[in-house]
């Protein structure tokens, strides 16, 4: 019995290490976000490379050789596909400095906050080949993701009729 508390307290100490000492994130879901941030970071930097060797391909060997409207288009969507990855990367690694208990990185900082997207405008992006199409939509559907998890993440949680009832106690004493 004495060995099992021992463990338990061990075991929300080693929680509470990982999210910095914060006890407003709730032991369960710790694991699960974190999880969740590793894979997307994964995810978002295998999108930016790909983004970038299909940018660079377009523009030094693909068909926009010769047409300057169309290499200032392919360098707009380019800068802002770019700017989309790199926002979302600069998210995931703030999220994982959180985990990690970086006293720098809280939740009230600019960087815990995805922002604004950086939409494509899909009328130029039409006359691109398809692979960068492709690409441009998968970071935009790579953003909305991310948002959508930020979202999640501030919503309050609601009391479980548990915790409704410890309150209700509570207030009588």
């Amino acid at each position: 019995m004495v060995t099992a508390i021992a463990d338990g307290a061990a075991g929300v100490a080693s929680i509470l290490a990982m999210v910095g000492g914060r006890t407003d994130m709730v032991a369960i879901g710790v694991p699960v976000q974190r999880a969740q941030v590793e894979n997307l970071y994964v995810e978002a930097m295998l999108l930016a490379d790909e983004a970038h060797a299909a940018f660079a391909a377009q523009r030094d060997l693909g068909r926009v050789r010769g047409d300057g409207l169309l290499q200032i288009s392919l360098a707009c969507e380019s800068l802002k596909t770019t700017t989309r990855l790199m926002h979302i990367i600069a998210w995931l690694l703030h999220r994982r400095a959180m985990f990690a208990g970086d006293p720098g990185a809280g939740p009230d900082d600019r960087a815990a906050r995805i922002g604004d997207p950086v939409v494509a405008d899909w009328d130029i992006c039409a006359g691109f080949e398809a692979s960068i199409c492709r690409i441009i939509a998968a970071s935009e559907r790579l953003f909305e993701r991310i948002a959508a998890i930020e979202a999640g993440w501030q919503t309050p949680r609601a009391a479980t009729p548990v915790q409704q009832l410890l309150a209700q106690i509570e207030a009588r004493l």
